[in-house]
């Protein structure tokens, strides 16, 4: 028999043993939750403008060798970007080149943004009424890539001026209902709106919806409208002029090439020609 002052170990019985790691289960699968929660909350704005922006037509051509090209061709462009850069002096701060380089981006949404309709209208215009139907269907896809980009930039535009505590104000509603609006619109439109402008460059606006030979004829427009402003603009970087030459005239050329092999791939492997697409051979093809 143990002493009145001796302690007593006693061991812990089965339900008590399940009672406890039930608590610890039930503690990560919370925590899980809540992580996978946030995750999800602080990634909406960048699914939501992938959702949008996407090319999303169930039965679009799909060919792995023309996206492994593209991506190849982005790297390489990227990688000689940054030797240039690397290689000789700046002659302007890299803050200065960080901004140009997204003033470039921004440049390059609006051309599409003027070139896309207009590319769309010529080829759905171009068309045999037979497949005209067709492709008027299907401009709701780039119609939701312009409506998102077009009103993410009003929305943020209202609400950094104070449009949402100006509108609560007026509806009798208190001004911090108006400012709470105002922050929660800015948290989601900010990172939105800079996705946005990146898919949509990136995605042509999704003209692939329409046509699979829309992207490559659009492409070429957009990098030789972004030439012409590059070579107006002075290098950034004290390059010999051959270099300099060189890392503008390449990207559009290498661009240009692409298309040209994308146009061909798409004509040898799955019959689809502009022709064919515009429903003026004789198996047209949509």
């Amino acid at each position: 028999m143990p002493k009145a002052h001796e302690h007593v170990q006693t061991r812990p019985t089965a339900s008590t043993r399940n009672h406890t790691m039930s608590i610890a289960a039930r503690t990560r699968y919370t925590g899980g939750t809540r992580t996978a929660g946030c995750l999800r909350l602080l990634t909406l704005p960048f699914r939501t403008a992938y959702r949008l922006f996407r090319p999303s037509r169930q039965d679009r051509i799909s060919d792995p060798a023309i996206t492994a090209a593209q991506v190849a061709r982005t790297a390489v462009d990227g990688a000689a970007t940054l030797w240039l850069i690397r290689s000789y002096p700046l002659q302007e701060s890299a803050a200065d080149v960080a901004a140009d380089q997204v003033l470039e981006l921004f440049l390059s949404a609006g051309v599409l943004l003027v070139a896309g309709p207009i590319a769309l209208a010529c080829f759905v215009l171009s068309a045999r009424s037979s497949v005209r139907a067709v492709y008027c269907r299907r401009l709701a896809g780039p119609a939701a890539g312009f409506a998102a980009l077009l009103g993410s930039a009003v929305g943020l535009w209202f609400l950094l001026l104070g449009g949402a505590v100006q509108v609560t104000q007026a509806l009798g509603g208190l001004p911090i209902v108006g400012a709470l609006v105002s922050t929660a619109g800015v948290l989601f439109g900010v990172p939105f709106g800079a996705a946005a402008v990146v898919l949509s460059v990136h995605y042509t606006f999704r003209v692939g919806d329409v046509s699979e030979v829309l992207p490559p004829l659009l492409s070429p427009v957009l990098v030789w409208s972004l030439f012409v402003v590059q070579a107006l603009d002075g290098p950034p970087v004290a390059a010999p002029p051959a270099v300099h030459a060189l890392f503008v005239v390449g990207p559009p050329v290498s661009v240009t090439l692409l298309s040209v092999w994308e146009l061909q791939r798409l004509r040898t492997r799955h019959h689809l020609t502009i022709r064919r697409a515009l429903g003026r051979s004789t198996t047209s093809s949509c």
